[in-house]
């Protein structure tokens, strides 16, 4: 029995259908025009924000200068390798700003990122639609406040009283006062624990919007059938819900550990100045600070350390999303890529 064999593609036949694929593409693109016309702004924003940034990465091995007049300059200043790296790595005060960046972002991991997950479950056990939206609302509007009326806040609850001014005690203050605990705002091993509690009064409802999401896309069924199963409440969330939102939970993860040494310099800064006399700087410098407050304020000393500090702070974070992403992708068949 003989097998018949296809005939062959000629090359006029791929450029035949090379020129149908492009078609098809082009039409679609036709068809479409209005959501990539929406889509430019949003690719103008990363090619000059984000893409076009990447080559000021060289500063890293120069001795950067920002005065192009005496040899400065990204492009034009001396390679000098390695240099900024092993200069940094030999400051004390930069392994501990590195620390408290890592102290200050694992606190907000360890302690902030299950918060969103308890308000979206509460939120999804609410029957009652206009209460709910109230108490959404509620927990989103901190989110919507300023960072400098936030610590304005958040200085107003704990300060001390001060006779010279005559500004009364704060009505936290009194209670810690009470137990023993005086000037916390000045107090460096309060410094995290205050940063981590106010970072989750003003991120814990912002951030349950996305769980919240993933809690409405459970199909009704699933529950259903719990209940004539017998599963009682907490064990429909516990077998129902959490499960249907365990994709939703590792690719959050996933990113959140990417921001694991990422600590802006804003919300530090001003809680800095809640003390007295920088005295909370032990445990609140960070690498963001370090950079602003001791490279970029001394020109004897080469800017680009600076970079340098920054970009050893990107590859770490990339490292921890590469590796929790591959562990993730074993662990459960769920990745961010």
């Amino acid at each position: 029995m003989s097998v018949r064999s296809l005939p062959k593609a000629t090359e006029e036949d791929v450029q035949r259908l090379e020129r149908g694929y492009w078609k098809e593409k082009f039409h679609d693109i036709g068809r479409d025009w209005r959501l990539y016309l929406l889509f430019l702004p949003l690719f103008f924003f990363l090619v000059c924000w984000k893409y076009f940034p990447i080559a000021s990465m060289v500063v890293s091995f120069k001795d950067y200068k920002a005065d192009a007049s005496f040899g400065g300059g990204t492009f034009t200043s001396n390679f000098i390798g390695f240099n900024s790296f092993l200069y940094l790595f030999n400051l004390p005060a930069f392994w501990n700003a590195f620390r408290n960046s890592f102290m200050l972002s694992f606190y907000g991991l360890l302690f902030g990122f299950p918060f969103p997950i308890i308000l979206a479950l509460a939120f999804s056990e609410i029957r009652l639609k206009g209460y709910r939206a109230v108490s959404q609302v509620l927990c989103y509007l901190p989110k919507f406040i300023s960072l400098v009326v936030m610590t304005s806040i958040l200085g107003l609850l704990f300060q001390t009283s001060n006779p010279n001014t005559g500004l009364p005690a704060g009505p936290l203050a009194k209670i810690f006062e009470a137990m023993g605990q005086r000037d916390l705002l000045s107090n460096p091993r309060a410094f995290r624990s205050l940063y981590t509690v106010s970072g989750i009064w003003t991120d814990a409802g912002y951030g349950s919007i996305v769980y919240f999401a993933a809690i409405l896309g459970i199909s009704p069924t699933n529950y259903e059938a719990a209940r004539i199963d017998g599963a009682s409440k907490m064990q429909q969330m516990r077998y129902v819900t959490i499960p249907g939102m365990a994709p939703t939970l590792i690719i959050m993860l996933i990113l959140k550990m990417g921001q694991l040494l990422t600590v802006g310099y804003e919300k530090v800064y001003l809680m800095q100045g809640l003390g007295t006399g920088g005295a909370t700087w032990e445990t609140s410098q960070t690498i963001s600070t370090y950079v602003i407050n001791v490279v970029m304020t001394n020109s004897q000393i080469n800017q680009g350390i600076g970079a340098a500090a920054d970009m050893f702070n990107s590859l770490l974070s990339m490292l921890l999303v590469l590796g929790s992403n591959k562990i993730a992708k074993k662990v459960s068949n769920t990745s961010l890529f």
